[in-house]
């Protein structure tokens, strides 16, 4: 495993960590806890040591797996978890960034995941006038100065979102996630350059493209109910697959997976500190780890890395 530290945060990150949205149940599988335990359990053999949450991943549900796998090893692991949003159904949400809320939605989350802290804490794809709600960056100074919190972090809905990621530094976050991977690199234009003024640790989610950038789905694929995709535009899925193929024909080389290639391009910026993809089993989780070798000296991936613009 390789390790970097986290902005200026004093965490030292495991490059691949583990996303968790798919414990919630919105990518149409149930999971128990003996699944995400033997996740968690080869995550830890595997050197990961990062776990990002959400308070509305099927109502703390997410979370309270999360929670019972490494209960009894909880100083093992970096947990970051989110706020601002009520589950109630199947992607089914409503919004609350009010102060008074968050504290509730904070002791929430730290009973499920069964901790007195949670190492970082990200206000959740908040609207701009969302993320400026009265009293709310003030709250959360304080449940850092409790303990309750170790960092504070802000989750960009959209990866173009300069007044939150330029605002970091001002309400004391340390860390910023967003979208970031081979078929959306917005997140390059202006967002990273101010990442990388402010010191922030630079979570990319979705690197692989809500699974599009697995290799396995053609133009056409079809996705059951209960999983999350079978939501998205048709035609932007079939566009999105359409561009995965010109990718594997012409910048992925031969003997490599297209998944491993797809985290190593997000995780050779110098600016991304980590990246989360949501393993679904423990053998997708080694085939992700696996994208390290990726990223050695002598790789030619290693190289040549995007310049911060």
């Amino acid at each position: 495993m390789l390790y970097r530290t986290l902005g200026s945060t004093n965490l030292t990150v495991s490059v691949i960590g583990l996303g968790t949205w798919q414990y919630g149940g919105e990518w149409g599988i149930n999971y128990t806890d003996s699944d995400v335990a033997a996740i968690v359990n080869k995550a830890e053999e595997l050197g990961v040591n990062f776990v990002d949450t959400a308070e509305c991943y099927g109502a703390h549900k997410s979370e309270e797996l999360v929670g019972n796998a490494i209960k009894g090893n909880r100083s093992r692991w970096i947990l970051a978890t989110k706020f601002g949003h009520h589950f109630h159904s199947y992607m089914n949400r409503s919004r609350c960034f009010a102060a008074t809320d968050v504290v509730r939605q904070l002791e929430d989350s730290l009973k499920a995941l069964q901790t007195d802290h949670v190492d970082i804490y990200q206000c959740h794809s908040a609207t701009d006038e969302e993320f400026a709600t009265t009293g709310l960056w003030e709250m959360l100074q304080r449940e850092v100065e409790k303990g309750k919190i170790r960092h504070l972090g802000i989750s960009i809905s959209k990866n173009r979102n300069m007044v939150q990621t330029g605002m970091a530094t001002a309400v004391k976050a340390q860390v910023l996630q967003v979208v970031y991977n081979r078929l959306d690199k917005g997140a390059e234009e202006e967002v990273f350059a101010s990442c990388k003024q402010q010191n922030l640790g630079v979570i990319a989610r979705v690197p692989l493209a809500s699974g599009y950038l697995t290799g396995k789905y053609k133009p056409g694929a079809q996705f059951a109910a209960g999983d999350v995709r079978s939501t998205h535009n048709p035609n932007e899925v079939m566009k999105k697959l359409k561009d995965v193929e010109i990718i594997i024909a012409n910048e992925v080389p031969q003997g490599i997976s297209l998944s491993q290639w797809a985290l190593a391009w997000c995780l050779k910026h110098p600016v991304v500190s980590i990246a989360i993809p949501g393993s679904k089993t423990p053998e997708q989780l080694i085939q992700n780890v696996k994208a390290i070798d990726l990223l050695t000296n002598d790789h030619p991936l290693a190289t040549a890395a995007p310049d911060i613009r």
